[in-house]
C-alpha cells in the first residue's frame, strides 16, 4: 500500500467534518504522482526518439541503401523519415505541454481533464507508431513486387532457390507476412510496456479523483 492508498484510507474511515482536510492531502498527492507519470512519459518518448534516431543511422549505413535506391525507394524513405520526425516532434511537445499544464493546475475537476487530455495523446501516439509502421511495410511490398526483378534485388541469394517467379513471388508473400505480424506483436508488446503501464496508473489516479468529486 503507498503513500496515496493510506491517505485515501484513512479519508474514508475519518469523522466527515475532517475529510476536508485529506481530501486537500489526497488530491495533493494525486497530482504530484499524475505529473511524475507524464513526466516518465515524455521521458520515454524522447528516449525512443533518439533511439529511432540511431537506427535510422545505422541502416543509412547498410549495403540495403543501396538496394533502396535501386528500387527507386530513396526519395519515399527520406520523406517518410523527415515527416515522421516532425510528427515525433509535435507529440513531444504535446507530452511536455500535458506535464506542465498538470503542474499548474489548481483543482480536481481540471486536473481530470487534463489526464484524460494525456492519456487520449499518448493512445494517438502509439496508434501512430503502430498503424503507421504496418502501413509503410505494406506500401514497400507493393513498390518491391510491382518493380521488375524487385525481389531478385532485394534478396539475390534466395532468388535462385526457386524454379519460377512464381513460387519466389508466394515465397516473398508469405515471408512478408509473417515478418509484418511479427513486426505489429512486437510493437504492441513495445507500446504496451513503455505506456501501457505509465497509461493504467493514469487512469488509477483519475478514478480516485473521481471519488473525491463525488
Amino acid at each position: 500500500m503507498d503513500l496515496l492508498d493510506k491517505y485515501k484510507k484513512a479519508w474514508e474511515n475519518q469523522p466527515e467534518d475532517d475529510q476536508k482536510v485529506s481530501k486537500v492531502d489526497i488530491y495533493r498527492m494525486t497530482k504530484l504522482r499524475s505529473s511524475s507519470i507524464v513526466k516518465w512519459i515524455f521521458i520515454i518518448g524522447l528516449m525512443e526518439f533518439v533511439l529511432w534516431s540511431v537506427l535510422n543511422i545505422m541502416i543509412s549505413k547498410t549495403k540495403y541503401l543501396d538496394i533502396y535506391e535501386e528500387l527507386n525507394m530513396l526519395t519515399l524513405l527520406n520523406y517518410t523519415y523527415y515527416f515522421n520526425l516532425v510528427v515525433v516532434i509535435v507529440f513531444l511537445y504535446l507530452f511536455y505541454k500535458n506535464f506542465t499544464s498538470i503542474n499548474t493546475t489548481d483543482n480536481t475537476k481540471s486536473l481530470m481533464s487534463k489526464i484524460i487530455k494525456t492519456r487520449k495523446t499518448v493512445k494517438y501516439y502509439m496508434y501512430y507508431n503502430i498503424i503507421g509502421g504496418v502501413l509503410l511495410m505494406i506500401i514497400f511490398n507493393i513498390i518491391i513486387l510491382n518493380t521488375p526483378n524487385g525481389i531478385e534485388m532485394l534478396m539475390p541469394n534466395e532468388a535462385g532457390k526457386f524454379a519460377d517467379s512464381s513460387e519466389l513471388v508466394t515465397a516473398f508473400l508469405i515471408s512478408q507476412t509473417i515478418v509484418i505480424l511479427l513486426m505489429i506483436g512486437c510493437l504492441v508488446l513495445f507500446y504496451y510496456l513503455l505506456y501501457g503501464i505509465l497509461l493504467r496508473k493514469l487512469n488509477k489516479n483519475y478514478k480516485d479523483l473521481a471519488k473525491l468529486d463525488e
